[in-house]
């Protein structure tokens, strides 16, 4: 969804068992800022994988996760809590 903005590149991972792309260390290692929707994603990142969180900074969105992919009201909840933070 941002992979448009200029001067962002983006990467989506999910700490979920299923998740489409898992998040690994090299996810972490890469990243600048990491979004989260929910304060309990956020324990879990930092549960998980504290080493590899030196230097990214994680910023919870506290958005529900109960939208589907991409629902219209999920898009403009991400564009406005997100975007403050890549301008």
């Amino acid at each position: 969804m941002f992979a448009d903005w200029p001067g962002v590149e983006t990467a989506s991972a999910g700490l979920a068992p299923d998740a489409d792309e898992p998040l690994t260390p090299e996810h972490l290692d890469w990243a600048d800022l990491i979004f989260v929707m929910e304060p309990v994603h956020r324990r879990r990142l930092q549960t998980r994988f504290r080493r590899h969180l030196k230097t990214a900074r994680v910023i919870c969105l506290n958005i529900p996760d109960d939208y589907t992919l991409m629902q219209p009201e999920l898009v403009t909840l991400l564009k406005a809590r997100v975007g403050v933070h890549l301008k």
